[in-house]
């Protein structure tokens, strides 16, 4: 049994309503309990991951069963809530809709065409058919079916238009391209951004009559929403960001509520000015990125995107780096702590690192 009443529907809700309007007067922090006593046997299926994700196999069904099952080993504190991420098909799993080839690995999925196809020859199309597409579908209806709206599934990982693109035209590639055919490559782009819209609001369209929404940061929202990305930004110009990855953050943030942005490593950073620009989008999720230690201070880029008047969405534990931001913003309302966890064992301390932002 999920241990999530209504009353605490009720609550977690309009803590994230006051902190989005600047009431609530401390960060959104978010975090689950696990190892509880889940009162029923563990189902045969196995746990959804990114290493399994391809096996067709196993029933939709059986997989929520499985997911309802780890849901019932948490207990929720602070500004948690009963969610499923369906990340785990993989960072730009739109590729896959498209026609290229998913490759499950252990804690990732890869995308790529099995034929390289010129890039002035390439056009990407809808195939209401794409086994993945559909397989996606049958996982959120069966989760609908389970939950009726009482657990929210967040949208699965699309990808931003530049990685989707990478896996039809390979990284090193379209390295050349964004170059050599400028035009080719925006035309692509702009048939991206159509597709993920399309794609987007096809699958939001079954989770209608969910509490809330989400996307794979899992932060609540009472609409549609998504985190945004171009990873592959960190290899390219910002001159090359304005002319290939504005206008698709701009055209998809504008018909999303209350969107971030996943501003991933240290060689990002050169297009924060170009996304602090974009009105629609509403926060900047920092990650520094491989080799870079928890501890570096970051208070200039996060003063920079408090004086924005962007919201902040902070990675790593529950710890002293959180004041450190505290104290540049001089804002608790503008921080949000992605959603993390703690085992059984850790409670006690993990409740008084909520008591202490007054989240308990």
């Amino acid at each position: 049994m999920i241990r999530f009443n209504d009353e605490q529907w009720d609550k977690v809700i309009a803590n994230y309503r006051k902190w989005w309007k600047g009431e609530l007067g401390r960060p959104i922090l978010p975090m689950i309990i696990s190892g509880a006593d889940p009162g029923l046997a563990v189902p045969k299926a196995p746990l959804l991951r990114f290493a399994n994700c391809a096996d067709l196999s196993i029933p939709a069904e059986a997989l929520i069963d499985r997911l309802d099952y780890e849901l019932s080993t948490y207990e929720f504190y602070g500004d948690s809530f009963p969610y499923v991420s369906l990340s785990c098909f993989g960072p730009g799993v739109m590729a896959a809709f498209m026609g290229a080839t998913l490759e499950p690995a252990e804690h990732t999925v890869w995308f790529h065409l099995d034929k390289k196809i010129p890039v002035e020859e390439l056009h990407l199309t809808y195939d209401a058919d794409n086994i993945w597409l559909n397989r996606l579908k049958d996982i959120y209806r069966a989760g609908m079916k389970k939950w009726g709206g009482n657990v929210c599934m967040g949208m699965t990982d699309l990808g931003g238009n530049l990685d989707i693109l990478a896996s039809f035209l390979g990284t090193e590639e379209l390295l050349f391209e964004v170059s050599d055919h400028p035009k080719e490559v925006k035309r692509l782009c702009m048939e991206i951004t159509e597709l993920w819209q399309k794609y987007y609001w096809e699958l939001t369209e079954i989770l209608r009559g969910q509490r809330v929404y989400s996307d794979w940061s899992g932060a609540l929202s009472e609409k549609p929403t998504y985190i945004l990305q171009c990873d592959f930004s960190y290899m390219i110009s910002s001159s090359m960001f304005h002319d290939f990855v504005h206008d698709d953050l701009a055209t998809i943030s504008s018909g999303l509520e209350k969107p971030f942005y996943h501003l991933d490593g240290i060689g990002e950073i050169k297009h924060l000015d170009e996304l602090l620009s974009i009105d629609t989008i509403k926060g900047i999720q920092w990650v520094p990125g491989s080799g870079e230690p928890e501890t570096r201070d970051w208070s200039d880029l996060y003063g920079k995107i408090s004086a924005a008047g962007k919201k902040i969405m902070a990675g790593y534990g529950l710890d002293s780096y959180l004041d450190e931001i505290l104290r540049v913003t001089k804002k608790p309302d503008e921080l949000m702590k992605m959603r993390f966890s703690c085992p059984m064992e850790k409670k006690e301390t993990a409740l008084k690192a909520l008591a202490k932002y007054g989240a308990i």
